[in-house]
């Protein structure tokens, strides 16, 4: 059943196909079924065959766990496995992952050996799957009977890939060139001979340089025992079976998601926006993200891009700001927003019709056919020209998330989770107490937003499995005392389900050091959504309670530390759902026992009187039903949803956007 493209088919395709946005040739067709639609294939195989991806992949995010080095990959868990079929359509749905395109556009599959791992971080030449040069990303092609039939892929933050600052994320760059060493695609292993000239260059312009080795390492044994893995799949089921089984896989997602979660949303275009707040170069601003959604319902078919007839979404990001001077770029116009359109698909999940089922739901390449995106012209914040900055793009792709989010509330009568922003790089550098160059960077998690049904989540993070480094292990490997690691109080945005609540870490330094912040959401808050309030913004104290205690800038590459000063990092909370005066006093009551709402809170967010200690609340019944009625009497009309205080200091003293309003 092969249909492997030959040398000449190649060739005839590039000469028909017009050049990609990168400016590199599309050699290779890719999206397509494996089988004849209609195919048939007996559904126990198709568990069986979806249950061993899963296995594969999981199995190799745990060889890389377990045999990388840098506290990023091993503590962190930053990074992802993936596995996708020889028409490089996403296979598995536990996460998202980087695109194979970069790689079988360079290299023709006829050309590829057993024991090949392929490498690239260049995130102009990836095709929209790598948005800052940190993500490492190693593809091994697995075969059956010498011809490639998949790809095991795997890719992950890694500590330092050189550039200005320790870390790779200058705040203030102006040119991907100052973020760090650009490698296109490359074969670092060959026939399972590693590239020794290859990852001696790699290392050399690292300042970690034996925690990258030892990571790429890790990541390329494990991908190739994952490619290991699903060949011994192939070789018992055979291939027509098995790619029958993975066009069955993916035509399920389809079918799920028009049937269960596109059906939820009414016929009809709807529009809202959100922004980033500053780039690191010119002053904060409003950087417009916006997103037309139109929902239809009986589109027609479009065979050329693999669309089906029946109901799509039209994602049209018109509106858009210009590219940004610094680095919160995200180049996302690449393989028709291929990487977007998976990225943002989980948001969807949320209108399942539990939250039992809505955890049930994978996002893999059966989401596709049913999204169309519509990218502005060259230029803009999802669309930037080379060599636009990219290391803090996650300014730009998690906006977008709460973007969608808040598109689909408007149509749904808010029936989405309020907006969360759960990821920021934080960190300290410095010499360590044997003068050796240290780096302890990690990814700190924040409150989800709340939900028609429930209040946010804690602490959580984006990156499925990951979490903060302990502190034990911080503590033994760094110069410093981690003081305090619990919750932000009253950092939830208030609303009749709450926002959950971010960290708050404090970090006493015990050498000089220098600290390090790529963070958003610090004068802009995660909004709430009918009647719900925003959460509390992201902020950094330096020497607090001390003579020179100041708040630092949420983008900072060098910020001196003294030894004996304590750092407090507080992270956002999600933003609220729903009217806050109408959250029962025992909800209230139970956060105040918590510690999650303090008493001065409860007064203010939800006029609710409280008095006794914290082990032992006791709430004003009387006296807060009074509060509550004068509250709802003195409050103005408001807007749909709630930006937060910080807001109006960047929009000229308005309060809402025009978008806001139902």
């Amino acid at each position: 059943m092969s249909t492997t493209a030959t040398t000449a088919d190649l060739a005839a395709i590039v000469a028909a196909k017009p050049a990609n946005p990168a400016g590199l040739p599309t050699a290779y067709e890719h999206g397509n079924r494996l089988t004849a639609e209609g195919t048939s294939v007996d559904p126990i195989i198709i568990e069986i065959v979806e249950g061993t991806l899963a296995s594969v992949e999981m199995e190799v995010e745990t060889a890389i766990a377990r045999t990388s080095r840098s506290p990023m990959i091993r503590d962190a868990h930053d990074f992802r496995a993936g596995i996708h079929d020889r028409q490089l359509r996403k296979l598995t749905g536990r996460s998202y992952s980087a695109l194979v395109h970069p790689i079988v556009r360079d290299f023709p599959l006829e050309e590829m050996q057993e024991g090949d791992v392929f490498f690239h971080n260049d995130v102009y030449e990836s095709e929209g799957g790598i948005g800052h040069l940190p993500d490492l990303c190693v593809t091994v092609p697995v075969f059956h009977e010498g011809e490639v039939v998949a790809f095991v892929q795997a890719f992950g933050h890694h500590d330092d890939i050189g550039g200005a600052c320790p870390g790779s994320m200058p705040s203030s760059a102006q040119s991907v060139y100052e973020e760090g060493l650009a490698v296109p695609p490359i074969k670092l292993w060959e026939a399972g001979r590693p590239n020794q000239g290859a990852l001696r260059i790699m290392t050399r312009n690292s300042r970690m340089p034996d925690s990258l080795a030892a990571d790429l390492d890790a990541e390329c044994s494990a991908c190739l025992m994952g490619a290991r893995r699903l060949s011994e799949l192939f070789g018992r089921y055979g291939r027509e079976t098995v790619e029958a089984a993975f066009d069955g896989i993916l035509d399920k997602t389809t079918e799920t998601y028009r049937r269960e979660i596109l059906s939820k949303i009414p016929d009809g275009t709807y529009v809202w926006e959100d922004y980033a707040e500053h780039d690191g170069v010119d002053e904060p601003m409003l950087h417009t993200q916006r997103i037309t959604l139109t929902k239809v319902s009986d589109a027609p078919a479009d065979p050329e891009n693999g669309r089906p007839a029946g109901p799509r979404l039209i994602i049209d990001f018109t509106g858009t700001a210009p590219q940004a001077k610094g680095p919160i770029n995200h180049c996302g116009d690449y393989v028709g927003g291929n990487f977007l359109k998976k990225w943002l698909a989980p948001i969807l999940r949320n209108l399942a019709d539990t939250p039992e089922r809505m955890a049930e739901l994978d996002v893999n390449e059966g989401i596709v056919p049913l999204i169309e995106m519509r990218f502005p012209e060259k230029g803009t914040l999802l669309t930037p020209v080379f060599p636009a900055p990219t290391n803090a793009r996650t300014f730009v792709i998690l906006r977008l998330l709460g973007v969608l989010a808040g598109v689909v509330a408007k149509a749904v009568d808010g029936k989405m989770p309020a907006d969360q922003e759960t990821i920021r790089y934080t960190g300290v550098y410095g010499k360590d107490r044997d003068g050796n160059d240290y780096l302890m960077r990690e990814v700190l998690g924040g409150g989800s937003g709340g939900r028609y049904y429930a209040d946010g989540e804690d602490t959580i993070h984006v990156v499925p499995d990951s979490r903060n480094l302990p502190t034990e292990f911080t503590e033994s490997r760094f110069p410093f005392i981690v003081e305090r690691l619990g919750l932000a109080v009253d950092s939830g945005g208030a609303g009749r389900y709450r926002g959950g609540l971010g960290y708050e870490k404090q970090i006493r330094m015990l050498k000089d050091a220098n600290f390090m912040s790529i963070a958003d959401r610090s004068i802009l808050a995660c909004w709430g959504v009918k009647g719900g309030k925003a959460g509390r913004p992201f902020e950094v104290t330096i020497d607090l309670g001390g003579p020179t205690e100041r708040e630092v800038d949420a983008l900072a590459d060098a910020e001196p530390v003294k030894a004996g000063q304590v750092i407090r990092i507080r992270t956002t909370g999600g933003g609220g759902w729903g009217d806050p005066l109408e959250r029962p006093y025992d909800e209230v009551e139970r956060d105040l026992r918590w510690g999650k709402v303090s008493f001065e809170g409860a007064r203010r967010d939800y006029g609710v009187v409280a008095s006794g200690t914290k082990d032992d609340p006791v709430v004003d019944v009387e006296a807060s039903d009074a509060l509550r009625e004068q509250l709802r009497a003195e409050r103005p009309e408001e807007p749909f949803f709630d930006r937060g205080p910080g807001y109006a200091r960047l929009a000229e003293g308005k309060t809402a956007a025009d978008v806001d309003w139902l």
